[in-house]
């Protein structure tokens, strides 16, 4: 597989042999894959009733049930209690582990990323071996002190405070956080606070009892939308005492822990709405074989059939982009370690390359997550909104996903604002393939026929072309806003949907490719559907947003010029039957009767 860094897939053409699918995993992946739907199937989907009445016990015990089965440290190396799987099974983990209940979902994540990778990334050895053995087993729970009532999206403006003692020796903990999953019952916690006037807030890892509980009180439980057996708490400190060796990395180094950390969490969270997907597909097509209405399934209407279609064409496109970025962050992983860097720098290095892609699974993820629950609600009609069937909590817990992890509008703007970044410091040459783009634009058109007998070959064409869109569009922003682009946030959104759309419609073409070079393309046939379906909204959408951003900065004579570009790089040769598409992809899951892909 080749390697590419991150942000790269803009200005590269991708082959599908170079990037992951879910059908490679390997023996020991599958058996993992087969325990973790087994022990959902027995420990968590008939119980969710439990769940969706705030019973928080139970999420406690069924953690620690993922404890005993190796389930919380599937990454971390086997010195620190972990299984050492490597990323990729991280992500598989995450991504089952999460289907039945977001109150699971959230504790599992707030404990194996934000929670447990900190120490992992950051620790001391001695830190380590302390530490990790606890939180991979499952002996003890992680959580994570980062957000405060005036600092959300502004995490480094917190204004919890620790002060170093008359001794030298610890830190007086003061302040408040909240929003705090896992606080009813963790006891490892990492909690962010500012020493003096410091510009930037330092991290501590604080132990938590609740018999000695040191300054430390919690709120009451918070009372949720969904997730509602996910322990979401305040905790106060008021003279919290904290040996100095407790510091996390270095003084002022918070921020940073803050930010990378969220990394992990993001692209995990993509992974946590996967699954989820997969069972509201399968019972949103199990009701419809069954509810006959006007004397047929409703399976067998048009209408129906639509909404089938495009929620497997987004859950399929979602599975795509979550472990082609898992593998690719794998790779470096794996290169690093050969070239003798701990696992450590590793897996910090790795998070850091593919920020840009963290951010677009979390944002694709979490959105998909949230239409899939939606159709399937309105699958079910008015028995959707009842609480007596699995879509209505479903509907419920997925709302948060587009909140936490950084909100998608914070995400979106990040997205394009890490690649500047790179950009500027040499990183990768964005500069160079936008003015070819540009000048492009002066030229005439090829109106030759192209040769689209190959798999898929309109489609990487269609992929290519929106790339082009995209450097036109950032490459122009960048030209007449430079620094200051930032201050202009809906052109940065508008062409932040452009480049989310390209990795992930790429990634789904490249999965359907892939799939038909392992099997054939007669049993791809439903993939290929899927991938061109959702290349299609890609297309439709890049469009949308691209014109919205062209008539924002652009005048006159410039402003028809790069219309005229954006309208040849969004346009087909061959325009895709989109209900064909559709009806095909519909008929398959209505005939196995679940999402089968």
């Amino acid at each position: 597989m080749a390697t590419i860094k991150g942000g790269e897939f803009l200005i590269k053409e991708i082959k599908a042999e170079d990037i992951f699918v879910s059908e490679e995993f390997n023996e020991e992946q599958k058996m993992m894959k087969d325990a973790v739907i087994e022990f959902i199937d027995r420990e968590v989907w008939p119980h969710k009733e439990r769940f969706e009445n705030k019973d928080y016990a139970l999420t406690e015990e069924v953690m620690r049930k993922a404890g005993d089965m190796g389930f919380l440290g599937v990454s971390i190396p086997e010195q620190y209690g972990g299984i050492g799987m490597g990323f990729v099974s991280t992500m598989l983990v995450t991504d089952y582990i999460s289907s039945a209940t977001g109150s699971l979902g959230t504790a599992f994540g707030a404990h194996t990323g934000i929670g447990t990778m900190p120490i992992f990334l950051y620790g001391t050895e001695a830190q380590k071996q302390k530490y990790l053995p606890l939180l991979t087993s499952g002996q003890k729970f992680g959580a994570y002190c980062l957000t405060e009532p005036g600092a959300g999206s502004d995490a480094n403006s917190g204004k919890t405070t620790a002060e170093l003692t008359a001794d030298g020796k610890h830190y007086k903990i003061n302040g408040q956080k909240m929003w705090i999953s896992n606080a009813g019952f963790a006891e490892i916690f990492i909690v962010f606070a500012r020493i003096e006037d410091d510009k930037n807030i330092t991290a501590f890892i604080m132990e938590y009892d609740k018999n000695n509980p040191n300054g430390v009180s919690l709120g009451e439980e918070e009372k949720k939308l969904g997730i509602t057996s996910s322990s979401t708490r305040q905790v106060f400190f008021s003279d919290t005492i904290l040996p100095i060796e407790n510091m996390l990395s270095e003084r002022g180094k918070g921020f940073k822990i803050a930010m990378n950390s969220l990394n992990v969490g993001r692209i995990k969270l993509g992974a946590a709405c996967l699954d989820a997907s997969r069972r509201i597909i399968t019972e949103s097509v199990n009701y419809g074989n069954e509810r006959k209405q006007f004397n047929t399934p409703i399976s067998n209407f048009g209408a129906i059939q639509k909404k089938y279609a495009d929620m497997s064409a987004k859950t399929f496109t979602l599975d795509a982009g979550c472990y082609r970025a898992a593998k690719d962050i794998q790779n470096m992983i794996d290169a690093l370690l050969a070239e003798g860097k701990s696992h450590q720098d590793a897996e910090l290095a790795a998070f850091q390359e593919y920020a840009i892609e963290c951010a677009i699974i979390k944002v694709f993820g979490s959105e998909v997550s949230q239409f899939v629950s939606d159709e399937g609600i309105q699958v079910f009609g008015g028995m959707g909104f009842s609480k007596d069937t699995p879509m209505e909590s479903a509907w419920r817990d997925a709302r948060i996903t587009r909140i936490y992890e950084g909100t998608n509008e914070i995400n979106r703007l990040l997205t394009v604002g890490m690649l500047l970044k790179k950009a500027m410091k040499g990183e990768i040459d964005l500069l160079t393939p936008a003015m070819e783009v540009g000048n492009s634009l002066l030229g005439i058109p090829s109106f030759d026929t192209p040769d689209y007998s190959e798999i898929l070959s309109e489609e990487k064409e269609m992929i290519a072309k929106l790339k082009k869109a995209f450097l036109m569009i950032a490459g122009k922003a960048v030209q007449t806003y430079g620094m200051d682009l930032e201050n202009h946030q809906q052109l940065v959104l508008a062409a932040a949907e452009v480049m989310i759309e390209v990795y992930m419609a790429e990634s789904a073409i490249l999965k359907a490719e892939k799939v038909a070079k392992l099997t054939s393309e007669k049993e791809a046939e439903y993939q290929v559907a899927m991938a061109k379906l959702n290349l299609f909204n890609a297309v439709e959408k890049s469009a949308t947003m691209g014109r919205e951003a062209i008539v924002y900065f652009a005048e006159g004579d410039e402003q028809r010029m790069l219309l005229m570009g954006l309208k040849r790089f969004t346009k087909y040769t061959n325009n895709p039957n989109v209900i064909a598409l559709r009806k095909t992809i519909a008929a398959k899951v209505i005939t196995e009767n679940k999402y089968c892909f």
